[in-house]
């Protein structure tokens, strides 16, 4: 993983409330979920207030900020404004405690993603190695999956993350459709891996465009590479598992 050399420092400056000492499977894996939901919050949080920014913003500026909105651009455009009025005062003012808001979450945020960055290296596991999991899916993968000796096989856990098609076949033609069953939070982080390999080329883009050429579709395509990702994924935790035994 091309972040590695980045968590073998975090490794080396845990200090204070980042140090995360080495604890049981389950244990650990709960953390990393607890650590996985406060970021998500947090970033959900700050997505609704940069929303009600921009829609406070189009009422203060014909168009507003456009679609891209950013914080510097609100700033920007709140800078320009004359509160001729009450009624714009109070917007302005509005809008100003919004981008304050959104300022104090991104550094939330940020703050959010080292925990979780120095909580996944403390984990030892290997999943950063696989192309399209970093630190976040990482953790989503290990806080949903616990102890994976609970999983007999590769297969047992497919299906568990739905990554496992269920046949559809009818009329004498063999197909299979989206697994709608399953943990949706790892087939989730498993969906993002697939779709980065795909867009950044190698191994797994050769794969998926092998499948399409075979006449499937993008869909059936892209949900063959994240089987295969699952694979690789089980592999990973049961040789983590395996090594954390022996030491």
């Amino acid at each position: 993983c091309s972040t590695s050399s980045r968590f073998e420092r975090l490794t080396r400056r845990r200090t204070g409330c980042e140090r995360l000492q080495r604890v049981v499977v389950v244990d650990h894996a709960q953390v990393l979920r607890l650590l996985v939901k406060r970021h998500r919050d947090t970033a959900q949080l700050r997505a609704k207030q940069l929303v009600r920014l921009s829609a406070l913003l189009t009422e203060l500026s014909a168009g507003g900020i456009g679609s891209k909105a950013t914080p510097h651009k609100a700033a920007a455009l709140l800078d320009t404004l004359d509160s001729v009025d009450g009624v714009t005062r109070t917007r302005v003012m509005i809008g100003r405690e919004l981008l304050d808001d959104v300022g104090r979450l991104g550094v939330t945020l940020k703050e959010s993603k080292r925990r979780l960055e120095t909580a996944v290296v403390t984990s030892g596991t290997t999943l950063c190695k696989i192309v399209g999991v970093g630190p976040i899916c990482a953790a989503i993968i290990i806080g949903h999956t616990a102890n994976i000796d609970r999983f007999p096989s590769k297969a047992h856990f497919a299906m568990y993350n739905a990554t496992a098609p269920l046949e559809a076949s009818s009329g004498g033609k063999v197909r299979h459709r989206l697994n709608q069953r399953g943990n949706r939070q790892l087939n989730f982080a498993i969906h993002i891996a697939a779709v980065v390999q795909i867009r950044t080329g190698g191994e797994g883009r050769v794969f998926y465009d092998r499948k399409t050429s075979e006449g499937k579709s993008n869909k059936e395509a892209i949900r063959a590479l994240k089987r295969r990702i699952s694979d690789r994924v089980y592999a990973h935790l049961a040789a983590d598992a395996k090594r954390s035994a022996t030491t």
